[in-house]
């Protein structure tokens, strides 16, 4: 009886020991959160390895040419929204989709599909939202891990590429900020109180995203007034001011600059006042 009892507790302890081994996934799982326009995109996906098979080739081992291919591998590739983008001319709500790709030789179709929650091979296109396709491009250099990623991000604008073997194909994204912006700023500052930091912050809209440089002008220049050590604020009036073509104030301004910075301790201002100062 003991040793009925011994042999069943060794078992309990040798299940309950392997239970607690993680063994590696054999295609892992990424997840990208990326801050773009007034929200944030994020991307879930796994991420298979070639291994020495092929893809994207006719009946191919792995995504063959003209099949719906879940886009990774196991659950559905998601893409999570905050904010309303554009895909190629597509709008696209706040909510999660699954994206679904058919590869081709040129072009691909990319798929956006509503049910999120699926595993990557439960693919109905009733629950399309849209399609659309994009030009396929050849790699140099050959890449072993199926990869996804946002890059030039801009304001209003960045790039979904994907990556595996030697194709490369890149998802324009969009999306509409500066009106509504334009709207909330403009609202903002026809306050009766308005705090002095926020005629900084217009100004750094105006003269980055929306390149309006003569109300960037307006409202830095509160700023300077209301902030006279700030020698941060005084290198972006000098550099508006050089968008401007006013380099006579430019260069005063970023003489300002420097000579605050110096005052201040903040080598990285000096250096950037003095850069401003050999462009004009």
């Amino acid at each position: 009886m003991k040793k009925i009892l011994f042999a069943f507790i060794a078992l309990l302890t040798v299940q309950f020991g392997f239970s607690q081994i993680k063994v590696p996934a054999a295609s892992p799982t990424e997840t990208i959160i990326q801050d773009f326009g007034m929200g944030k995109l994020e991307l879930t996906y796994s991420r298979p390895n070639l291994r020495g098979r092929t893809a994207f080739k006719e009946n191919s081992e792995l995504a063959p040419l003209g099949k719906v291919w879940r886009t990774g591998a196991n659950a559905s590739t998601k893409l999570k929204v905050t904010d309303q983008i554009d895909l190629a001319g597509n709008q696209l709500d706040s909510g999660t989709y699954a994206i679904f790709t058919i590869p081709g030789k040129k072009e691909w179709t990319i798929i956006i599909n509503k049910d999120s929650k699926n595993w990557g091979t439960d693919y109905a296109p009733a629950d399309d939202i849209f399609r659309f396709t994009v030009p396929a491009e050849n790699m140099k250099e050959s890449m072993e891990t199926f990869t996804m990623q946002f890059t030039n991000i801009q304001p209003e604008s960045c790039e979904l590429h994907l990556m595996w073997g030697n194709v490369a194909v890149k998802v324009p994204i969009i999306t509409p900020i500066v009106s509504r912006l334009n709207a909330q700023f403009d609202q903002a500052l026809s306050a009766d109180n308005v705090n002095p930091n926020l005629y900084f912050s217009a100004a750094n809209f105006y003269y980055d995203i929306a390149k309006d440089y003569n109300k960037a002008l307006t409202n830095v220049t509160k700023a300077t007034d209301k902030n006279p050590k700030a020698y941060y604020m005084f290198l972006l009036k000098a550099k508006i001011e050089k968008a401007l073509g006013d380099k006579a104030s430019a260069k005063a301004d970023a003489e300002k600059c420097v000579q605050l910075a110096t005052e201040a301790k903040n080598d990285d201002y000096v250096r950037g006042g003095n850069m401003l100062l050999k462009s004009l």
